[in-house]
Order: structure tokens, then sequence, then C-alpha cells
């Protein structure tokens, strides 16, 4: 395979994850993801057959050509656009670069959140708490990675299926198949239960135990309330616990202790100080545990959905191969009555590999992998999903260790020495470190947990920088979450409505619906009025994109789809400032902070107080009229980028491939 090819296939989104260019209604074998797609120079991109029949793989999405445009890559139009990004991308790294350097005035005011770096010459930004433990602890992560699947292939090793029931080898390869499966998803459990106390206390000490008072607690929730009451009762206990767990900072035993009935007091107080002292590696078991709470809400509503399906197994109903079935029928088809165990329960919320960061993984689905490994796991894919892995986190350390943008905007420097040009580009790549400081704790643990057998859903489908709706944002962001939202929350409000609905109510019940959304997901992420505003915001910056698809339908520009391109594109350069200003506020500086950065962009030469409310009317002074001509060339550089975000996905579309975000 010569290089050209490989760097396509390991670009690929086949590469990323397998759901991306197969179909989820349809299963592995169908799709021809039980074997690593190869390469054709001819027909390079996943989800077109190729012809050394080794894998077949079918479209997503059968959209067919009479859907699609002819490409536009080889158009003068587009050629226009190559200069614009090309000019572009580097002044955007050399501005940056240029306030990062000793000589600024602002270097002084910031230099001491840097450390030494590894790059000669550079000192590294690692100002960030959250990348920072990452990114110190990576080492150690990386000797888990490996000592984990190892050690899970030596325990299954000693005790081959078969030796726990007493059974020989013999007998088993005579057990049906469905019986082989238990067995595994028995001895899968078994060691994963072991390994998940052991990681636990090694990660929360004595705060462990507070983890498996709340488990069980959910668990009883699940098994012993009349079935009716159970999807509230859920809801109320683990949005109670998000909120507690903030309040109550975790339950120091400490305090704890006071309100026992106990005689001596102190001596109450010095053994609850005692187990406070062994808090193991994460002390603050709290800040992680919103993640395990999805886990929780998902069993027991996947437990109680299984309850109300009448009628016998689904897979029998349906004469399914459970060992070949697709993803949807993985998350959507009850486990069998059995498997709601406590024990499987326990392996499942407390998954070593998923427990801190995630993908999420359903219920279902983790049972449904422990009985058969999924065939979208193989070496391949792996080793170059590693690759994939390793260039992230090479990105990362080259634009921490040139680009201080996060540590300027933590040092609240004097705004008015940089340029609009500035500001922009320290807001834009703060943007990017948050994407990149997601991204590679997620992808990690998922490549820990394909090592270990384990195919969750890849979180960011796609670059920050390659997005232009707000919708197709959100589906592609943290996308394990958003199909968790979907399934959970969003579907079981009622969705966009429905059939009964359609139209105007329709719409209006979907914004309805999304605002109950955002509210939980800025919640969930923290307990903090940003966060609430970020949330909303998100919801607001949604209705522009919705009453813009009612003026201007798609269905009637079939004639002149240039045209309807073009009015998308303008469409898309509001929706891509809106998106960058909502998640400034809510995770990178702020209300105030936002404000600082559009008052030094836009009124940086006037001297005066810049107000949003002139930034979106448009109401600008003579004296503005620098700040609005950048304003004006940046729309016109996000319009550039945008047309070439279309044309990507309409490249997609003519392969078979619809991702929808």
């Amino acid at each position: 395979m010569s290089f050209l090819l490989y760097a396509r296939r390991l670009f690929s989104l086949d590469t990323l994850d397998t759901r991306f260019t197969a179909s989820s209604w349809t299963s592995p074998t169908a799709n021809g993801s039980e074997k690593p797609s190869r390469i054709d120079p001819a027909n390079s991109v996943p989800g077109l057959d190729v012809q050394d029949g080794l894998s077949k793989r079918r479209p997503v999405e059968s959209t067919g050509k009479a859907n699609t445009q002819p490409s536009k890559w080889a158009t003068p139009e587009y050629f226009l656009y190559y200069v614009v990004i090309g000019l572009a991308i580097p002044w955007m790294f050399k501005s940056v670069c240029d306030v990062s350097l000793p000589s600024h005035p602002n270097y002084s005011k910031y230099k001491h959140l840097l450390s030494p770096g590894w790059i000669p010459g550079r000192k590294v930004d690692n100002s960030d708490q959250q990348y920072s433990g990452f990114r110190d602890n990576l080492p150690y992560l990386i000797l888990l990675l490996i000592f984990h699947p190892l050690l899970r292939r030596l325990y299954e090793k000693l005790y081959p299926v078969g030796q726990q029931d007493g059974s020989t080898s013999a007998k088993v390869s005579q057990t049906p198949q469905h019986l082989q499966a238990d067995v595994r998803v028995d001895r899968r459990v078994r060691f994963d239960v072991g390994f998940a106390c052991i990681y636990l206390l090694a990660l929360h000490g004595a705060s462990s135990l507070k983890v498996f008072v709340i488990l069980y607690i959910n668990y009883a929730l699940a098994k012993r309330l009349p079935q009716s009451y159970v999807p509230l009762a859920t809801w109320v206990f683990n949005i109670g616990i998000l909120f507690a767990n903030e309040f109550c900072k975790g339950y120091p035993y400490a305090e704890v202790a006071r309100f026992l009935p106990l005689t001596d007091g102190k001596a109450d107080q010095s053994w609850g100080s005692l187990l406070d002292s062994y808090g193991g590696l994460l002390p603050r078991w709290e800040i992680m545990f919103n993640i395990t709470v999805l886990r929780l809400i998902s069993f027991n509503l996947d437990y109680h959905w299984s309850l109300n399906r009448s009628g016998g197994s689904p897979i029998e109903k349906k004469q399914l191969d459970q060992s070949d079935l697709s993803e949807r029928n993985r998350v959507d088809l009850p486990a069998k009555a059995h498997d709601y165990a406590f024990r499987n329960y326990f392996a499942y919320v407390l998954y070593s590999p998923l427990y801190l960061t995630g993908p999420i993984l359903t219920f279902n689905d983790y049972i449904s992998q422990l009985r058969y490994t999924p065939r979208s796991i193989s070496r391949e894919r792996t080793i170059l999903y590693a690759i994939r892995f390793l260039i992230s986190l090479l990105t990362m350390e080259i634009m921490i260790h040139f680009l201080y943008a996060v540590a300027i905007s933590k040092s609240q420097p004097a705004w008015e020495v940089y340029t609009p040009f500035q500001l922009s580009m320290l807001g834009y790549f703060n943007l990017h470190h948050i994407w990149l400081k997601l991204l590679l704790p997620w992808r990690f643990f998922r490549l820990w947990a394909l090592l270990d057998g384990i195919d969750p859903p890849e979180n960011m489908v796609r670059c920050m920088s390659d997005n232009y709706s707000t919708l197709a944002f959100w589906r592609g962001w943290h996308r394990s979450f958003n199909r968790w939202i979907v399934r959970y929350i969003y579907i079981p409000l009622g969705g966009s409505g429905g059939p009964a609905t359609h139209g105007k109510w329709g719409k209006v019940q979907a914004v309805v619906n999304m605002l109950a959304v955002f509210t939980f997901v800025a919640l969930w992420h923290d307990i903090q009025l940003r966060l609430l505003i970020w949330g909303w915001l998100i919801t607001l910056f949604v209705l522009p994109e919705v009453l813009a698809g009612y003026v201007f339908p798609k269905r009637k520009w079939q004639s002149n789809p240039d045209a309807y391109r073009r009015i998308c594109g303008v469409g898309a350069v509001g929706n891509i400032l809106m998106m960058m200003a909502a998640n400034l506020v809510g995770f990178a500086v702020g209300l105030d902070g936002l404000k600082d950065l559009l008052r030094g962009i836009i009124g940086s030469y006037s001297g005066k107080f810049f107000k949003v409310t002139f930034f979106l009317l448009g109401l600008f002074s003579a004296k503005e009229k620098i700040g609005l001509v950048f304003l004006a060339t940046a729309c016109v550089a996000l319009f550039t980028g945008a047309q070439v975000m279309f044309e990507l996905r309409e490249h997609e579309l003519r392969h078979g491939i619809k991702l929808k975000c």
C-alpha cells in the first residue's frame, strides 16, 4: 500500500468508527464491517464496494446520484476559495504566535502560567486544569491501557469458557452457541467486577464506598419500586445526586461523622478525617461522577422498557442472529431477563476503560457486546485508530507550545493592545483547545475499550472548524452523549412532535423539548449560572436556523441549487458566529469575557463602551469602521469555509455516506 493510500485509509471515516460508513439498521455481515475495508485508488471512500472482494460495504443511506450535485472541486469558484483558505490559515496561526512571544507587552502578565516545554526554546501552556490532569498522568494511563487487556487475556487463558461450571473444552464445543455466549458474559463480568473494585479503590480510596452506596440505591429503585414509578424515581434520584454531590462537596466523612449519633464527637470527627485522608488518586470523586449518572439512568430505563415488551423475545420473533446484530438492534432490543442482575449492572456502570470520561454505552449494547465481540473490531482498525490518537496528541502538543491562547485569556490582560484580528483568533484557538482537550481523553479511553473488545461510539465526528449548522454540530459533538439524550430524554418527551404534529407546531414542540434537553445538559456539565446561560443561548441560536428552513425550504430551490447554496452560506456565517459566542461563554471566558472580546474586536478603536445590542443590530459609529471592516472580512472568510463544508458533505453523499452533521 502506497503512502497516499495508507493516509487515505488512516483518515477515513471507516477507521474512525464503522458506524459512520455502515447502516445502523443492517447487520455487520450485510454491511461488510466484519473485515477491514481496503483502499482502491479509483474508489477510496468508505461506503463503496472495492475491487479486491474482501469488503463490500453498503452505503449508510442510499441517496442516489439524482439527489446530489456534480463535483465543484475543480471549478473556478472553488479555486478562489482555495486561495482564500490558503492565505487565511497561516495568517490565523501567525497572529496568535505573535502575541505568544516573550517580546509582547502582555507576556509578563501570563508567563507565570507557562511551564517548561519539551520543544527547544518554547514553554508550554499547560494552564488548563482539566487537560493538565490528563496530560500529566498520560504515561501512567498508557501503562494501564497495556496492562488491563493483557491481564484479561491471562485471566481468559487461566479460566477458559466452561471451566467455571466444571465442563471440559470438548463439552463446551458441543454446547449451543447462545449458551457459550452466556458463559462468555459471565466470564467477562467476573473480570470486570474484580478489576473495577481495584480500579475504583485506587482512584477514590475510601470514597469508593460512597459510589457503591449510590449504585445500590439506584439499582434498588429499578428493582423494588412498582414499575410505573421507576422512570420518575430514576430521574429525580439521579438529578438530585448531581445537586447533592455539588452542594455537599462529595460528602466528606468528617462532615458525615458530625451527624452520627455517637457519644464522642471528637472521636467521630477523627475517624472521618482519617477516612478522608485515604482519598486515592482522584479524591474529588464527585467531579467525575456525572458520566456515571448517565449509566445509572441507562440501566434503569433499559430494564423498565424491557418489562413493557410482551409476546416473547424480539430476537426469536424476528429470527435474528445474536452474533450478527445491527448496532440499532444492540441498543434497542432488551437483554435477557437474567442479564439485568446486580453483578452485570455493577460491571457496566464501573467498566474501567469508560468509567472516567466515556464514551457512553447503553446497558443493552454493553451486554450484547459482552456476549459477542463486535465484528467491527479488527487489529488493523485499532492500530490505525491508535495512530490517529497519536497525531491528535502531537497536534495538541504543538499548539500549546506555540499558541498561548488559554494562558492569555486566564490572565485578564489589557485587551486594548490586541488588534481585532488577534482578539478573534484568541477566541478561536481557545475553542480549538477545548475541542482537543475533550477529543484526546475520549479517544484514549475508547482506544482502551477497543483493545479490550468493546466498541463504544466515537464522540467526535468532525473537526470543530468543520461545522456550520447549530443542529448538526450538536449531533456530532460528544456524539455518544447526544445519542444518549435522544434515546432517554428527547424521544420520551415527544421529540419533534411526531406525525400528528408536523408543521409549525411540531417545530415549536421540538424547540421546547430542545430547551429542556440543553437545560439538563448544562446542569449535567456543572451547576453554574454561566452553563445555564450557555444552554439557553444554544436553544436561542437554534431558532434562526429553524426559521430559515421555513423561509427558504430546499424543495423550492431545486431548480437553482447554486443560489440556494449561497443563501445557506450566508446563514452558515451567522450560525458559526453564534456557536462560537455560546461556547466561549459556556466553556472559556464566560459572559463578561465575551463582552470584553467583542468590545475589543468591534470597538477597539473607538474608546466607547461597546454593547452586545449594537453588535447584534449592526449599529456602528464612524469611529468603529475599522472594526466593522474586519468583521465584514471575517464573514467573507467564514462564507468561503462554509462553501467548502457544503461540498465536503456533498462529496460524502455522492459516495453514499450521510452523517447528518
